[in-house]
């Protein structure tokens, strides 16, 4: 089979948390036996679907991993964005029929929350390669 070719999309907005998820995500990959192809900085998690967008119109991309944290604040700006990004992320999933990862933490978190949660990071770069491997099994299988 072969190889499975990642691209990230990692939010700058609470930086100090993204950065350990980047690197916990390109390092399980590797351990996955999958590689990062492409690494995108957008400024926050608003962005994250239009740099999705684009790295699944690329051939040399199997799936996308989300990355990034959405703190609360003290309105519930936080829900609003989390609720129209992942829905735009499910959106261009289906569209593009690549799988695209939700690692993107909250909302409705607090910092310290969102620290707990770094490694949850492994977890949508697990998501994305068993969902690339089971995409294959069925394309092999003459089922999709």
């Amino acid at each position: 089979m072969s190889e499975i070719r990642l691209g990230l999309v990692v939010t700058e907005f609470n930086r100090e948390i993204t950065y350990a998820m980047e690197e916990l995500a390109v390092q399980h990959a590797k351990d996955l036996g999958a590689r990062v192809v492409e690494r995108v900085l957008v400024p926050g998690s608003f962005e994250v679907p239009l740099a999705v967008k684009r790295l699944l119109e690329r051939d040399d991309i199997d799936a996308v991993v989300t990355l990034g944290a959405i703190i609360k604040g003290d309105t519930d700006h936080d829900q609003a964005i989390a609720q129209q990004a992942f829905r735009k992320l499910q959106d261009l999933m289906v569209e593009y029929g690549k799988p695209v990862a939700l690692g993107i933490s909250g909302p409705g978190m607090t910092r310290m929350e969102a620290l707990e949660r770094v490694h949850y990071a492994k977890r949508a770069v697990e998501a994305a390669v068993k969902m690339v491997r089971r995409l294959r099994e069925l394309e092999g299988s003459g089922e999709a």
